[in-house]
């Protein structure tokens, strides 16, 4: 090779070895950073996680869904994952509500076809144990939203319908009337996007928060 293709060489791989380092600075740090930056001033809460605290400690984020056991609090949608709430044993354990073990941080459906004997199996349970709960409601008057789990299976919203046919139970569970009840679906109602896209809904998370705050079970909550 002469010294002419030998400095040409080089002088290729130099600006190949910058080029990299200078896009890898800006792409990989730069940019990210001032997004990371500007983000947090403009949007602070929103780039905290949307954090949701009861008496000052977090209890939740604002879009992502629960797993709620007691007879006063508003169900969600079914979850895959168990919405990734758990409880811990004394052995350290960790297990879902219905006592199966925690299989760790997941998110999406099981993705079973309508033909699939397991989904049937799953939804017939789930609409047992919902009337067993709610024993005014009729079969013909669930909504499909409480028997059917959203695609990220963390969804934290179900429809206004959804949450409307499980206020009588919660108001004899809670002892809240049925006016304070509505008052709070409607406070923790959220329209369509600008008028016209996509349907209301009902946030759980923030239901629950305000049935706990109007039984005392806290004292403070900020959504």
């Amino acid at each position: 090779m002469s010294e002419t293709n030998k400095k040409s060489l080089l002088c290729g791989v130099r600006q190949a070895v910058v080029v990299t380092l200078v896009l890898l600075l800006l792409c990989g740090v730069a940019f990210p950073a001032a997004l990371t930056g500007l983000s947090a001033l403009l949007f602070p809460r929103q780039a905290g996680g949307s954090l949701v605290t009861a008496d000052g400690q977090p209890v939740g984020v604002a879009n992502v869904g629960q797993d709620f056991t007691a007879p006063y609090f508003m169900k969600g949608r079914p979850s895959a994952c168990g919405c990734n709430t758990y409880s811990e044993g004394a052995d350290g354990s960790k297990y879902y509500s219905d006592g199966s073990e925690y299989a760790g941080l997941a998110s999406g459906s099981s993705n079973y076809a309508p033909s699939n004997p397991a989904l049937t199996e799953r939804v017939e349970a789930d609409i047992e144990r919902f009337l067993e709960a709610n024993p005014e409601i009729s079969r013909e008057d669930l909504p499909a939203d409480l028997m059917t789990a959203s695609g990220s299976g963390l969804d934290p919203h179900v429809s206004p319908r959804g949450a409307a046919v499980q206020l009588p139970a919660i108001a004899e569970a809670s002892g809240l009337s049925m006016e304070q009840l509505e008052q709070i679906v409607a406070d923790n109602t959220i329209g369509r996007l600008l008028g016209v896209f996509g349907e209301e809904t009902v946030n759980v998370l923030g239901v629950n928060l305000d049935i706990a705050r109007a039984m005392g079970l806290v004292s403070e909550t900020e959504k």
